[in-house]
């Protein structure tokens, strides 16, 4: 089995749509290896709740997640970084980048947070699916 491809999520804040995409990947495949940033994450701030709640119904546990700030390390260490909604990256030379654009769920209630899970894990699936892994 070939090993997975590193994937770099990246949102704003690192508390939300890209917290929901590292956690998810796990319950899509195993064929990517995800981790997660923001471009203005805030250190020592907490998840989203809603994003918290809706990762909780499918059985993800995002409790002990801590934002983590972008840096070049982590986009070089990176096989593809996805950015996710509005986020502005300038990578490296060399990084390989795309960008799902997404709404903006955070403030339109559960439901609207819960269609944004549904959409992102689709995504993660068909990349999955494109890297062929």
């Amino acid at each position: 089995m070939p090993e997975p491809i590193d994937v770099l999520f990246v949102c704003v804040s690192n508390r939300g749509k890209s917290v929901m995409a590292e956690h998810l990947t796990p319950t899509v495949t195993d064929r990517i290896a995800a981790s997660s940033a923001g471009t203005s994450a805030k250190i020592g701030g907490q998840v989203n709740s809603l994003s918290a709640q809706v990762l909780a119904e499918i059985g993800a546990d995002v409790a002990e997640h801590q934002p983590r700030q972008l840096t070049d390390e982590l986009m070089r260490a990176a096989d593809l970084v996805v950015v996710i909604g509005t986020a502005e990256v300038a990578p490296p030379e060399g990084v390989a980048l795309e960008v799902w654009n997404t709404d903006e769920p955070s403030e339109r209630g559960i439901e609207r947070m819960r269609l944004i899970r549904d959409d992102i894990t689709n995504r993660i699936r068909s990349l999955a699916d494109r890297l062929g892994r």
